[in-house]
């Protein structure tokens, strides 16, 4: 079990969701800060704030990982790529969360409010948690993207 605090955040469309996490992480030993606690109903607010919050706060160094929920997941994961340093993936299965922290060394886990429930979400998120960084071969690609990460800040200068 992981004593890491992680922050997370969601829309309308994975309030619920979320708050059906927010448990299970904390019987999980995770302290939790909730940036989408202005969505506390199904009243609809844009993804792009509450991605941007958590993706900010996982880009800084704050947190080490975050979990996003939208809808489709699709959303908030396109949100959180924009940021330094942010290597977000949405995971509709544990296959896929598997190979994203394998292989990606993902520090921003996204999920699908209206396509996955809570078991399921449950499941992703303890193989996310629990997988590490393979490391060997997989370490240049994500040099590689740290690059073009430097790159398009230099030339936004």
């Amino acid at each position: 079990m992981s004593a890491d605090p992680i922050i997370i955040g969601s829309d309308h469309a994975g309030v619920a969701l979320k708050e059906g996490l927010k448990p299970y992480l904390e019987q999980r030993g995770m302290a939790i800060t909730d940036m989408g606690m202005a969505t506390a109903t199904t009243d609809p607010v844009d993804y792009p704030d509450i991605g941007c919050q958590v993706a900010a706060g996982v880009s800084s160094g704050a947190f080490s990982r975050g979990i996003l929920i939208c809808g489709s997941g699709v959303g908030m994961t396109i949100v959180a790529n924009k940021y330094p340093g942010i290597r977000a993936a949405l995971c509709l299965d544990e296959e896929t969360a598997t190979l994203s922290r394998l292989h990606n060394d993902t520090n921003i886990l996204c999920l699908a409010g209206r396509k996955t429930d809570s078991e399921k979400a449950r499941k992703i998120i303890d193989v996310w948690l629990n997988t590490p960084f393979e490391g060997g071969r997989h370490n240049r690609r994500i040099e590689k993207i740290r690059e073009i990460e430097k790159q398009i800040c230099t030339q936004q200068k």
